[in-house]
């Protein structure tokens, strides 16, 4: 995501559409992964100044996260997003019951817009926001989180945008 784009630059270098005599004695570049290529050249084509550049020990790349990533960091660690909303919701005395296929649209969502990790606390918020401040003096113990109610605030605090395909 800091990145975007460099892509471009990284093709430009490898020279990927290579034809003529040359191109059978190429070797073989993934295409649809040239961030392992990444070297400080590209850094540098891509804006960054030398001085910096000459700072990082090592240039390499990550992979994006997946779906089992995504949704074990949603629920698994002692911190996790889902058990902190539910510790907010138990301390005014309500559970929070979030179902499973909202866990799954929540980390889908999270893949379509390339948000990782960090997107996922952005769309939780956007989905219980207003029922942090409406349940807690309403009177009831447990609030149970489906998927259409997802989708709705989704859509509402995002204005469609990231509920469209």
């Amino acid at each position: 995501g800091a990145f975007e784009g460099i892509e471009r630059r990284i093709a430009q270098r490898l020279n990927t559409q290579v034809i003529g005599f040359g191109a059978a004695n190429r070797q073989q570049i993934d295409k649809d992964n040239l961030l392992k290529y990444v070297e400080a050249q590209d850094l540098r084509s891509y804006g960054l100044i030398p001085e910096i550049i000459g700072r990082l020990p090592v240039i390499t790349y990550l992979d994006n996260l997946d779906r089992d990533a995504l949704k074990r960091i949603l629920t698994e660690p002692k911190n996790a997003l889902l058990r902190q909303y539910k510790k907010m919701f138990e301390m005014d005395g309500v559970e929070l019951v979030v179902k499973n296929d909202v866990l799954e649209f929540i980390v889908e969502t999270a893949i379509q817009y390339k948000l990782g990790a960090r997107g996922l606390r952005s769309i939780c918020e956007a989905i219980l926001l207003d029922s942090m401040y409406e349940v807690p003096g309403s009177g009831k113990k447990k609030l149970t989180i489906d998927l259409k109610y997802a989708k709705e605030k989704v859509a509402q605090f995002t204005g469609n945008l990231l509920t469209e395909k």
